[in-house]
């Protein structure tokens, strides 16, 4: 598979350096993606890098995560207005170890292949570096008119973005430049992919690399990945969509991929997944066909689902989904775990019931009207029950229903439904 052009068809490549392609086409290389271990999961911004890195192994070369844990200790001044916090080492090696547990789900680590995945860290190589040593080594084979050239310093020079630049930030280029080198000389790594954000970071590592030592270094950067309505990619209400379980459940993370718009469900489905070009194409042009049935949506959701998660919790969020639009099953609603419950629901009105008065039993008159105010009168509540519009864990009830423990969900939670539309969730305490 040629690399390059894998990724050209899919809207992978934003800048790409010369020779890159015909070094890759001529002999197997090592590249590796930079990610700061800012947190000990990752999130869906991240995904881009990686499945570069994917694509990379899966033509026949090396790919390698650099954990930036000096670079993290530093702060990137690409793309941002401000410093951002400084870690300790205990925090940068926590995060490091979550950020590996999620990585071989995407990367073969244990390959016994030659292109076996490698994970490593620049805290390792700069920790023992004296400042000294640093700028003599390091700082003298780049100018500060080279540094002051790059876009990310200019615009925090001028005021484009932010207020100045601290000289911690300044040197990250160099840092980073230095991370490239080392990769070079030790792991024979020749190619540095990232966003585009990043081309002047990575440019500099070329150049170091080429003053340093005058070989031939190369990089290759795609595009920062948008949303057509200009909203910024991998960000709701409730902030990241992280590939941490705990921290994004599977359900929200299905519902983030399936809610997409048809625009970027053509966009994502070439950069998110694994589809072939053929069957890319096939899709769009069925989804077309039938928008209504959003084809392309359901495609991406479930192959990145599964590949993050797994297979069960893909069946698992088709499942809930379907609850919550009327299709679900009482069985299906009982297999939710508290998690899911809790995703699914979210936003629902939420009613606190006694559990002692609940182990007596609860006559479902009195349960939707006076332990609750699901329905403002007993009246009310008796002439829908009467016409089948109450459920109970999505089993209609009758007038003489008595809700007791056993109708509990995950021995906490009961699910009323008034109507078609009209959930609320009734918690015990």
């Amino acid at each position: 598979m040629n690399f390059v052009e894998e990724l050209r068809w899919r809207g992978m490549i934003h800048d790409i350096m010369p020779g890159t392609e015909e070094l890759m086409q001529k002999e197997m290389i090592s590249a590796y993606v930079g990610i700061d271990p800012t947190a000990d999961s990752l999130h869906i911004g991240h995904l881009v890098g990686v499945m570069m890195l994917k694509h990379l192994q899966q033509s026949g070369h090396r790919p390698i995560v650099l954990v930036g844990g000096a670079t993290g200790m530093i702060g990137d001044p690409s793309g941002k207005s401000e410093e951002r916090n400084l870690l300790d080492e205990a925090t940068l090696r926590k995060n490091q170890e979550g950020l590996k547990k999620q990585l071989r789900k995407l990367l073969d680590f244990d390959t016994n292949a030659l292109n076996r995945a490698e994970m490593v860290n620049n805290y390792d190589w700069m920790k023992e570096f004296s400042f000294l040593s640093f700028i003599r080594d390091v700082g003298k084979h780049i100018t500060v008119n080279y540094m002051m050239s790059k876009d990310s310093v200019k615009k925090r020079l001028t005021g484009e973005a932010g207020e100045g630049m601290s000289f911690t930030e300044f040197t990250y280029q160099l840092v980073q430049g230095y991370d490239f080198l080392h990769l070079y000389l030790n792991n024979n790594c020749k190619l540095q992919m990232g966003g585009s954000d990043q081309w002047g970071n990575i440019t500099t590592g070329t150049e170091l690399i080429r003053r340093k030592t005058g070989g031939e270094a190369f990089a290759l950067t795609c595009p920062l990945i948008t949303k057509s309505d200009g909203g910024k990619f991998g960000k709701t209400e409730s902030g990241n969509v992280w590939l941490d379980p705990e921290k994004t459940s599977p359900y929200k993370f299905y519902q983030f991929w399936l809610n997409t718009s048809d625009a970027d469900a053509e966009k994502y489905i070439k950069i998110f997944t694994l589809y072939s070009k053929e069957e890319v194409e096939a899709m769009v042009a069925e989804h077309q066909q039938a928008p209504h049935l959003r084809i392309l949506q359901k495609a991406l959701a479930k192959d990145i689902t599964i590949r993050i998660h797994s297979e069960a919790d893909y069946h698992s969020a088709v499942e809930a989904s379907e609850i919550l639009f009327g299709k679900g099953t009482a069985e299906a609603l009982y297999r939710l775990d508290e998690q899911t419950l809790f995703s699914v629901f979210e936003g629902v009105p939420q009613f606190e019931i006694s559990a002692a008065e609940l182990s007596a039993g609860i006559g479902i008159v009195d349960l939707v009207s006076e332990k609750t105010a699901i329905f403002p009168s007993k009246g009310e509540a008796r002439r829908m029950l009467k016409d089948g519009g109450v459920l109970v864990n999505k089993t209609k009830v009758t007038e003489d229903f008595t809700a007791s423990a056993s109708n509990l969900l995950n021995n906490r939670y009961m699910l009323v439904q008034k109507g078609k539309k009209n959930y609320y969730l009734l918690i015990v305490k």
